[in-house]
């Protein structure tokens, strides 16, 4: 597809070059761009089309990467890659050595600040702004922050210290959830124009220095900030940012691209911290994003012309989730559920509809969600978390303190769990059973089927201590369970020998062929915590060499290791460094989890003297 003003940028000065009113046109061309490529690789298509117009905007007006652009969770990001010279990479958007699909400082000296989790732009944003400050660096730092990222606690931090000191940074709060009203709208359009009027903002100064020298001056001034303030409540009561100490201006229509440039320069004269607020619509200028925002969120490759997902593909482990937990709710009115701005990527759906009183979407807040759960449990119900593995990390004090220490009985469905391919680094659930399965009472389930997981659900919500349900993005296989569920008890899935694989989870089907190939005893350690005792008593008494698999860092083996010593034992886990971007099967491919490489370490495990 030809594209004839994109085509011709390769860069920033290229955009630069280009009259204001060809940006437009740049604008539907990186939509047009963007669709045609996501539909070949997968990607966050729907948000990245809702913030062309303002990414375009930015980098026509600010000097990147002078000034330092800084996009919150960075899922919208790439109109910003296109235009800073990965046009030609984007092909190998979220591939095995492609470009990311969040910013990378590595990739690009234009992606300022790694991304991936929501609300910490304006957090970077500031502490870049302090850092220029105190290097004498006169550009400024804007962040670029979806509304439901205001919803977590760290953006509120971040605005509440910001308040507080008069530095060049703004924040474009880019609101797909609201629509304009005219009549407000023209209003507030008026009182922005007002007040972000250099003449308009150096009177004032003045006559604020002037007031300040007398005593009666001070008075004076005081009322008038007073009556200010009033007016300023009743003719724009929905400006909490300004109590903050933070200037708003807004909100504007943020797919007039010339008219958000025109905002863009005049924050660029004011060195305050700001906040300028931009309507936008997600999915714009593609239909079937439009009207379904959050299938086109993270979507698989598609079809350009239906918008349909070209693969086939299997039942979720967030579906058998969803649908086990609208049978326990059905027949027990105590369960309730909880998630963090994520009822639909959890399986929750349906829950919510069924049972609107007994859902709570706590919005970006996982911490809060731990630790409102626990509420609910004291309170006599039985709460069910369901948070993604890497999100789920921001809650650790609020899983050992308020929950774990107090033996609440709170389940935590701990979704995306193990490598999740091509969202990268940010986002691979590899570390939680580290952390999990160190916390006192809390039993940590891993299930390694569709039938195993509703049956540990089950199990968990019976209980009256708390629990984690760990579970795969993707699929499980849809197999019987050969033997019943017993809490704390593994799995005997091939008789124990001399030598034993000992995993979990979605590598079960791995353990199982090497297994039956070299004819050593296979344990499905349904439990990471509590430990099977027993069995592991058994392969210290037995000198049992023992392999142990985990598609996360190490956990379980080390646990083996100390209780079953002087056993041999080997792992094979993900080494503590970040995960790169690729397909799960690469990934496994790359860190040992091959029948090649198992058989490898197992032949000289039984060979160890």
């Amino acid at each position: 597809m030809s594209y004839p003003i994109l085509d011709k940028i390769n860069g920033i000065s290229d955009l630069k070059a280009l009259k204001e009113e060809q940006l437009p046109a740049l604008c539907e061309e990186l939509r047009a761009f963007l669709v045609e490529h996501v539909s070949q690789t997968g990607g966050h298509l729907a948000s990245s089309l809702g913030a062309v117009d303002l990414i375009v905007a930015m980098h026509y007006v600010f000097d990147s990467p002078n000034d330092k652009l800084i996009f919150d969770v960075g899922h919208q990001a790439y109109a910003h890659k296109i235009l800073t010279g990965r046009k030609e990479a984007f092909s190998t958007l979220r591939q095995e050595n492609g470009i990311s699909g969040f910013p990378k400082h590595s990739e690009s000296e234009h992606d300022i600040f790694n991304t991936g989790h929501a609300s910490t732009a304006i957090s970077a944003a500031l502490g870049l702004a302090r850092a220029m400050r105190l290097n004498g660096d006169p550009h400024m730092a804007v962040a670029l922050v979806g509304d439901g990222a205001m919803t977590g606690g760290l953006s509120l931090e971040a605005l509440d210290d910001a308040g507080q000191d008069k530095l060049p940074l703004l924040i474009i709060l880019n609101d797909n959830q609201m629509s304009i009203s005219k009549n407000v709208g023209g209003i507030k359009d008026s009182l922005t124009t007002m007040r972000t009027n250099r003449t308009y903002n150096a009177f004032k100064r003045s006559l604020t220095g002037v007031l300040e020298t007398s005593r009666f001056g001070k008075l004076l001034s005081r009322h008038m900030e007073h009556f200010k303030n009033r007016a300023k409540r009743f003719l724009a009561p929905n400006l909490p940012f300004e109590e903050f100490g933070i200037l708003y201006l807004g909100p504007i229509d943020g797919h007039d691209v010339r008219k958000v440039v025109k905002y863009l320069r005049r924050c660029r004269e004011l060195n305050k911290p700001m906040i300028l607020h931009a309507i936008t619509t997600k999915g714009k200028g593609y239909p079937f994003a439009v009207e379904n925002p959050e299938k086109f969120h993270g979507i698989a490759p598609f079809e350009v012309m239906t918008g349909k997902v070209s693969a086939e593909r299997q039942k979720t482990c967030s579906e058998v989730f969803g649908e086990t937990m609208l049978r326990l709710a059905k027949e027990n009115e105590k369960i309730v559920a909880i998630t963090a701005a994520m009822p639909s990527g959890t399986g929750l759906t349906e829950f919510a509809k069924t049972y609107p009183d007994r859902f709570f979407d706590v919005g970006i807040a996982e911490a809060h969600a731990i630790t409102m759960a626990a509420g609910l449990a004291r309170g006599g119900l039985r709460p069910v978390a369901a948070i993604y593995s890497s999100f789920l990390q921001r809650a650790y004090d609020s899983i050992l303190h308020d929950v774990c220490l107090q033996n609440l009985p709170v389940v935590i469905a701990v979704d995306r769990a193990g490598l999740v391919g091509a969202d990268g680094e940010t986002h691979q659930g590899i570390f939680d059973p580290a952390f999990l399965s160190t916390m006192p009472h809390l039993a940590v389930y891993a299930p390694s089927s569709q039938k195993e997981l509703s049956a540990m659900l089950e199990m968990a919500v019976s209980r009256k201590e708390p629990s984690a349900v760990r579970y795969p993005r993707g699929s499980l296989p849809d197999v019987p369970m050969k033997t019943k569920l017993y809490f704390g008890e593994w799995e005997i899935v091939e008789p124990i020998q001399k030598t034993v694989i000992v995993t979990y989870g979605t590598l079960l089907p791995l353990a199982k062929w090497v297994a039956k190939k070299k004819g050593v005893g296979l344990i499905n350690a349904r439990f990471l915590q509590p430990v099977d005792e027993e069995m592991v008593a058994y392969f210290r008494e037995n000198d049992t060499r023992i392999l142990v698999l985990e598609e996360n860092t190490v956990s379980l083996g080390e646990k083996i290791a100390l209780l079953a010593n002087p056993c041999r034992v080997r792992s094979i886990a993900l080494p503590c460094e970040p995960v790169a971007h690729a397909s799960v099967t690469r990934q496994r491919e790359r860190y040992g989890f091959t029948e090649e490489n198992v058989t490898k370490e197992l032949l000289e495990l039984m060979e160890e003297a």
